[in-house]
């Protein structure tokens, strides 16, 4: 008896947890900044069933569409649980609603990368850091894609030398500063035209 009422409690505490943080971010939160890798949680971290969530989400935007921290949320669920696609759509839904957010840009950008859309991830990263030039996660990402998707290593120098300019001891910045180093002793990669390099 007390198990069952212990699993109705939590259900009820993370229902109304994810309902506090869809309000509270509609209130004037604004999105997390993700990189591209992030550290695993922690092991005592308490197991969420990310399927009831994405129920929960989808109810809320199925009636008022117009929400778009919870379309925000959304896409972050997808983020986490590895459904680009339906990240990417959720952004979508969020950037129509107000287009000027660099966190959801880049959290887009790296979406469209995973699928191997580096063009528009390009161009997500490159928004995100016109609406926001101290974007660093933006200039770390667009580092990142010409690092090693698209082998343009003085594009990934210079988006680096930006993103150390903004971040030069925080989370990343020596493992930067590292990469660039090989890449200024690489020989270049001769790359297609200007049009296909991006």
């Amino acid at each position: 008896m007390k198990n069952k009422e212990t699993i109705i409690l939590m259900g009820v505490a993370l229902v109304i947890g994810i309902l506090v943080g869809v309000i509270g971010s509609n209130i004037g939160g604004r999105g997390r900044q993700r990189s591209v890798s992030s550290a695993p949680p922690p092991a005592s971290a308490p197991v969420v069933n990310q399927g009831q969530n994405i129920k929960m989400l989808e109810a809320v935007v199925a009636k008022d569409p117009a929400n778009r921290n919870a379309w925000v949320q959304l896409g972050n669920i997808y983020f986490d649980t590895q459904q680009p696609m339906k990240s990417i759509e959720a952004y979508g839904k969020a950037l129509e609603i107000d287009g000027n957010d660099p966190d959801v840009l880049t959290d887009q950008g790296i979406m469209f990368r995973q699928l191997g859309w580096y063009d528009r991830a390009i161009d997500n990263f490159e928004k995100a850091t016109v609406i926001d030039p101290n974007h660093s996660q933006s200039y770390y990402n667009l580092g990142v894609v010409y690092r090693y998707d698209l082998k343009d290593f003085p594009r990934a120098i210079e988006a680096w030398q930006k993103f150390l300019d903004l971040n030069p001891t925080g989370q990343g910045a020596d493992q930067v500063r590292r990469d660039m180093e090989v890449l200024k002793s690489h020989p270049p990669i001769p790359q297609p035209n200007a049009e296909g390099a991006k």
